[in-house]
């Protein structure tokens, strides 16, 4: 997405009161490196090995499909503020998934690829969307894996890395999820369509950023509460959930 769209689309979605943290705030450079490759913490991965993932049009859906509740989350896989973000407000939203209160849908965006420079984004894109087809737990592993590998987490936007095998040593940490055709997804970019697509959804959105969550389509107060995760509890709470 050019970067004046990007900034229109962030100062609109500040106006409605649409974003947690304006997108513009995950630029800075980096590299992810074999020292910062880290698995989910050994306290949530029983959480999430637990929770099922299915791809739906560009979103992955995460949850009992029928639960009540419909959170919708954007991120965007180099982002340091949804790394942020998982490891807080995301470790409750695993909790409620697991407990059927919620269903959760991931938008994956790669807007930063063009703000940033490289293709970071939309190579771990194309592994989270790999990651769902390699059964329960997969993808909700994966993606606190990666997040977690992220160096500096908080600190904004990372530079081209996610390199393939890169991306193939952080998942190395989720039990059950290398295979044939899952290296091959990553290898040979096999989701390269959905991956293009998941952006264009989320271009056409208009919430302009990540993190950015909804709960039943309605906007969740964004700012510091979606990195305490009392305090995301407690919002989701006053959101009827």
């Amino acid at each position: 997405m050019p970067v004046r769209r990007t900034r229109r689309l962030v100062a609109a979605a500040l106006s409605a009161g649409l974003i947690g943290l304006a997108a513009v705030g995950c630029s800075q450079s980096g590299a992810v490196t074999a020292a910062a490759v880290a698995a989910a913490p050994a306290d949530r991965a029983e959480v999430l090995a637990r929770l099922p993932a299915a791809v739906r049009g560009t979103k992955i859906v995460v949850g009992d499909e029928h639960a009540p509740h419909t959170v919708t989350v954007y991120v965007d896989p180099r982002c340091g503020y949804c790394a942020k973000f998982e490891g807080s407000g995301g470790t409750v939203l695993a909790d409620e998934a697991a407990a059927g209160t919620v269903r959760v849908e991931y938008v994956v965006a790669s807007f930063l690829d063009d703000r940033t420079g490289g293709a970071a984004s939309a190579r771990a894109a194309n592994a989270l969307r790999a990651s769902a087809d390699a059964g329960p737990g997969r993808f909700a592993l994966f993606q606190a894996a990666l997040f977690a590998s992220l160096p500096g987490a908080g600190a904004g936007g990372h530079g081209d890395g996610f390199t393939a095998e890169q991306l193939l040593r952080i998942a190395d940490r989720v039990e059950g999820l290398r295979s044939a055709a899952f290296d091959r997804a990553v290898r040979e970019d096999t989701h390269r369509r959905w991956v293009a697509d998941a952006e264009k959804a989320f271009e056409a959105s208009g919430v302009g950023g990540t993190p950015t969550v909804l709960v039943d389509g309605a906007a969740l107060p964004g700012g510091d509460a979606l990195y305490d995760a009392a305090r995301f509890s407690e919002a989701l709470r006053d959101a009827g959930v």
